[in-house]
């Protein structure tokens, strides 16, 4: 998808150069070129290791990869203010209609549904299906339909985390919680309903806006899969069974947040990489990117919960110290956390090597789930 032209080696005032394409399933496509020599040469080093990258290809691969990694640095340039504002208008709208009371006996449920679902936020879930399937050749508006589908799922986690039982939270995105409005018993079903709901709105409306019954098939499983045992109920029991006990390591925190947290971020590209109908080994790299931004997501919140203030989340800041749970920040420090927080960035970017400025609204969305105040 990205040609990088490489200085290999001068002769009088022609440099030879050599020319890679990098595919995304990973192959090195060389062929030769010939350039006016540049003004200022690269440093004999740098010479060095495209000349080894030109003659052996598995060095190359690697060389080739940081020349990629390095262009990365344009999504912090690229607007993504601009790119969610053009595109979250559609999805609220799509939001609010996505839930009618069909008859005057549903219209409490429906009315408890609405409200934790139209509460704000950033939206992110939605952006990175949107993203993922323009990437791969789809409108928005094909996309709508699996944007409100995982939107319902986030909300519908949301509601039971903050449930007595869970997290005991009386307030969510600067509102009284679903269950301090409607009670326990309607907020329990309210959620309910919102997660079989999800899985029905893609199933009817994706084919309406000419997705494939294949890839629509596909988009209902990457759904319902990400929610079971291996999902954000098999992490959020981990979770629970973690707070207060001894002993709990990193490996046992990124089993949960996994799965917890980023199983839902995963669900989200690979259902707007399949109703594109992008193919598997691009789904896969999508996976690779959500699963490094998924982890990267949570310990940017267990960061903000030490350093930012109630007001500023929008929530109640300090829970995790209050509750006792295991945090990156608890288990690394401070810095250790913000630098393992990079580091789940930059495995995110390099996932997006194969791909050109089209992957630009995914870079930017990575760089902001780590950089973000709230």
């Amino acid at each position: 998808r990205q040609c990088y032209l490489l200085p290999a080696r001068a002769s009088g005032g022609v440099a030879a150069l050599g020319a890679v394409r990098l595919t995304p399933s990973g192959s090195l496509t060389p062929f030769p070129a010939s350039l006016p020599r540049p003004g200022i040469m690269p440093s004999t080093a740098l010479v060095g290791l495209v000349a080894a990258a030109l003659v052996a290809p598995l060095e190359g691969f690697a060389t080739a990869r940081s020349a990629m990694r390095m262009s990365a640095a344009t999504a912090s340039t690229f607007d993504l203010k601009g790119y969610m504002a053009e595109r979250l208008p559609k999805v609220d709208k799509a939001l609010l209609g996505s839930v009618e009371s069909p008859e005057k006996n549903t219209d409490k449920i429906c009315e408890a549904m609405k409200y934790s679902l139209m509460a704000g936020g950033k939206r992110v879930r939605p952006m990175l299906v949107i993203a993922a399937a323009e990437l791969f050749g789809a409108s928005v508006e094909q996309a709508l339909p699996a944007c409100v589908s995982v939107e319902m799922i986030h909300t519908m986690s949301l509601i039971h985390d903050d449930l007595p039982a869970m997290d005991d939270d009386d307030l969510r995105r600067g509102k009284p919680t679903n269950h301090v409005m409607y009670g326990e018993d309607v907020a329990i079903l309210a959620g309910d309903a919102m997660l079989s709901e999800s899985f029905f709105f893609s199933a009817k409306e994706l084919p309406k806006v000419g997705v494939t019954v294949e890839n629509t098939l596909d988009v209902v499983k990457y759904l319902t899969s990400c929610v079971g045992p291996l999902g954000l109920a098999g992490g959020q029991v981990m979770d629970l069974e973690c707070e207060g006990k001894e002993g709990v390591g990193l490996d046992d925190l990124r089993w949960i947040h996994t799965y917890k947290t980023a199983a839902l971020l995963k669900c989200c590209v690979q259902c707007g990489a399949k109703l594109a109908g992008a193919s598997d080994a691009d789904v896969k790299n999508m996976e690779v990117y959500a699963d490094s931004i998924g982890l990267a997501f949570q310990v940017a919140d267990d960061i903000l919960d030490v350093t930012a203030s109630t007001e500023e989340l929008g929530k109640t800041a300090g829970k995790d110290e209050d509750t006792d749970k295991t945090t990156y920040p608890k288990l690394m420090g401070l810095d250790g956390a913000r630098a393992e927080a990079r580091r789940l960035l930059d495995l995110a970017l390099e996932s997006l090597s194969g791909y050109g400025p089209e992957a630009d609204p995914l870079r930017a969305i990575a760089t902001y789930i780590v950089e973000r105040k709230n």
